[in-house]
């Protein structure tokens, strides 16, 4: 039972903060549209969700710290704004509080698609990441992504790194199994593949570095995509908001502040 500790302690803390950090919708009050940029502005708060783990938001010694915790925190101070940010463990509850106007902004790792119907619109990119396999260094362990056919690879439920597998499936011309976990995010499963409750995951190549020193029992070696660039996300009506963002990102992105940001987290990022 102790290895299953962690799990319910993370999601109890991250719904402890969600409720600290964010008031939620009165019941009786179903937002059915994102609100502008102008109507943001004029409120002084941005409702902003995020993923709870090592390098998005995280509770560090009493202290809130997270590479888009700290973004958020300077975006929102740059334009006189309240940052409400609610940790959210679920990536389908997360896009769906954009779509139904909750939250007005997706800051985590968002991976960039090129869907043309997408409804969530992506920000110009932030860092650039891979999907690595996560295993153990035991007997199950791989030396070739052809050596995943007929295998299972747990991952995060809705993950766009489930069509890489898929193609990679196809690549390989044998069966990748795809077990779609809903109830934890990616720090989950690779404390789940280390206590052998399961053998193979995918993880953010950035999240799956900053656990690895806990467990070295760990193999995070295999890359399983290209390096790929990563953003944040809001309503694809909300361009004026998306405009408003990339301007400050770009301009943020040149300052020695976003450096040392990025070396606080161990993320490489090359200035443009």
């Amino acid at each position: 039972m102790k290895k299953y500790l962690k799990y319910g302690i993370m999601g109890v803390l991250a719904v402890t903060l969600s409720a600290i950090l964010f008031k939620p919708q009165p019941k009786e009050e179903t937002v059915q549209s994102p609100r502008s940029y102008e109507e943001i502005l004029h409120s002084g708060v941005l409702r902003a969700v995020t993923e709870y783990n090592s390098i998005s938001f995280h509770v560090q010694s009493d202290t809130l710290e997270g590479l888009h915790y700290e973004l958020l925190q300077a975006f929102a101070r740059d334009k006189g704004l309240k940052a409400e940010i609610t940790p959210e463990m679920n990536l389908r509850k997360r896009t769906e509080g954009i779509l139904n106007g909750t939250y007005d902004l997706l800051a985590n790792n968002v991976l960039i698609s090129s869907e043309r119907d997408n409804p969530i619109l992506f920000t110009d990119p932030i860092l650039l990441s891979r999907q690595m396999l996560i295993q153990r260094k035991d007997s199950t362990r791989i030396n070739s992504l052809l050596e995943l056919a007929r295998k299972t690879i747990h991952i995060v439920k809705g993950s766009p790194s489930i069509l890489r597998i898929q193609n990679l499936s196809s690549e390989i011309g044998d069966t990748i199994y795809i077990k779609e976990v809903e109830k934890y995010g990616q720090e989950h499963l690779l404390d789940m593949v280390a206590n052998g409750d399961i053998d193979y995951a995918v993880c953010d190549e950035g999240i799956a570095r900053k656990t690895i020193h806990d467990l070295s029992q760990l193999d995070i070696e295999t890359p399983i995509s290209f390096s790929q660039f990563y953003s944040w996300g809001v309503h694809k009506e909300n361009t004026i908001f998306l405009d408003s963002l990339n301007d400050w990102l770009n301009t943020y992105k040149q300052t020695d502040a976003f450096q040392k940001l990025m070396k606080k987290y161990s993320i490489n990022y090359k200035k443009q």
